[in-house]
């Protein structure tokens, strides 16, 4: 496993849209481009030889993250992707652990994530990795 970086592009975003298969790839390409530059989000991945299997993508959030303290940046888990043949293996697990190193190398306290009320598979893959519930929200909106 390892850090990604802009030479990673492509590795990255064929992942990332397995993950997120209703955004356009070129729309996928162009946010993962963005923060493989930047410097408050990274993307760790995890590899067979030269063949990447998985990856996580995590940041730096500096706004009130739901069930945080609130007295600073939190390292935040935005997706982690592993290809099916190989789940069940810890790739998730050492991904996750990579995240929280590079958070707390960041001066984090405290690591988040959320998921889909529905996805009862990503639920139950928190709460093995240490994650606690902390709130359920229902989101809303209207046109204007």
């Amino acid at each position: 496993m390892r850090q990604a970086d802009i030479r990673d592009l492509g590795k990255v975003t064929q992942l990332a849209h397995l993950l997120w298969n209703e955004t356009p790839y070129v729309n996928l390409m162009e946010e993962m481009e963005r923060l493989l530059r930047g410097q408050t989000e990274v993307v760790f991945l995890a590899f067979i030889g030269e063949y990447p299997i998985g990856f996580a993508q995590c940041a730096l959030r500096y706004d009130y993250v739901e069930g945080t303290s609130g007295l600073g940046n939190v390292g935040y888990l935005e997706g982690i992707y592993v290809r099916e043949n190989y789940r069940n293996r810890g790739v998730a697990r050492a991904l996750v652990e990579y995240c929280e190193d590079w958070a707390r190398s960041n001066g984090c306290t405290e690591f988040a994530s959320d998921c889909e009320i529905t996805n009862i598979d990503s639920y139950n893959f928190h709460l093995n990795l240490g994650f606690q519930e902390a709130n359920r929200i229902i989101c809303f909106v209207k046109k204007l």
